[in-house]
C-alpha cells in the first residue's frame, strides 16, 4: 500500500467521522448517514489495498 493511498483512506475515514459528528450534533440524519458511509468507504479501500499487498509478496 502506497503512502498516498494510506493518507487518502485515512482522510476519507476522518471526513466521515466529522460528518457523522456534525450530523448528530445538529440532528441531521442524512449527514450522519453520509459520514458513516464515508468511513465504510475508507475501510473498504484500505482492506482492498491490504489484499493487493498480500498478493505482491
Amino acid at each position: 500500500m502506497s503512502t498516498d493511498d494510506k493518507i487518502q483512506n485515512t482522510a476519507d475515514k476522518a471526513k466521515g467521522k466529522a460528518k457523522e459528528t456534525v450530523g448528530k450534533a445538529v440532528g441531521n440524519e442524512r449527514l450522519e448517514a453520509e459520514g458513516k458511509g464515508d468511513q465504510v468507504k475508507g475501510d473498504l479501500k484500505q482492506a482492498g489495498e491490504h489484499v493487493k499487498d498480500a498478493f505482491k509478496r
